[in-house]
């Protein structure tokens, strides 16, 4: 799509790509030092950044660079919902949406929304556990609030599962910032969200 439009991303000293565990403020003032630089073998620098959440302080860290790209730089941000982002960061975005193979979240979703509170919380241990190199895998819980937010969203209709959609956006939104308890993020969406009933089959 990008080559179509005359911007070179294989092979060129002007592009960037990367993917991203976890994107902080210290992977954004990164990103705006890169920026800053003037291209090498084109008219402009190209970002394409790929990860599963961004934390509050790397959003706010980037606002200025958004707001007045220097040297010609474009950046396309590549993540699960724009309901994780910040507004004012929201703002100075175009929104695309990209066809996506849906990720196998770790935790059953549907088992999860047919369990009561008290399952789901012991289902929610198997994302809460701590490696000990990495800490948590947080693609897998952004995997699991999204697999989650596609189901819900199915039946927002229905009494409650509104409300348990934007449990779900809050603990997206949260989920990566620093000192965020995402213990009590995720129980809080498994307490307020309507228990599901499925026909068998």
């Amino acid at each position: 799509m990008l080559e179509g439009e005359g911007l070179r991303v294989r092979g060129s000293a002007d592009s960037y790509v990367r993917a991203y565990a976890q994107f902080g403020v210290d992977e954004a003032r990164d990103i705006a030092e890169r920026a800053s630089s003037r291209p090498l073998d084109g008219a402009r620098r190209l970002f394409i950044l790929a990860m599963p959440d961004m934390t509050t302080e790397a959003q706010n860290a980037l606002l200025k660079t958004l707001e007045e790209p220097p040297a010609d730089a474009m950046f396309f941000f590549i993540v699960p919902s724009p309901l994780t982002l910040l507004p004012t960061l929201l703002s100075r975005m175009q929104h695309l949406a990209l066809a996506s193979n849906h990720a196998q979240s770790i935790v059953d979703i549907r088992a999860f929304l047919a369990s009561t509170p008290t399952l789901r919380i012991d289902m929610l241990k198997a994302l809460l556990e701590k490696d000990e190199d990495t800490g948590r895998d947080m693609s897998g819980i952004i995997t699991f609030l999204s697999s989650l937010e596609r189901m819900i969203g199915e039946r927002v209709g229905e009494r409650g599962m509104r409300e348990a959609l934007l449990s779900v956006y809050r603990a997206r939104k949260y989920a990566g910032d620093k000192g965020s308890h995402l213990k009590s993020l995720l129980e809080h969406v498994a307490l307020l969200t309507p228990v599901v009933q499925y026909k068998n089959g």
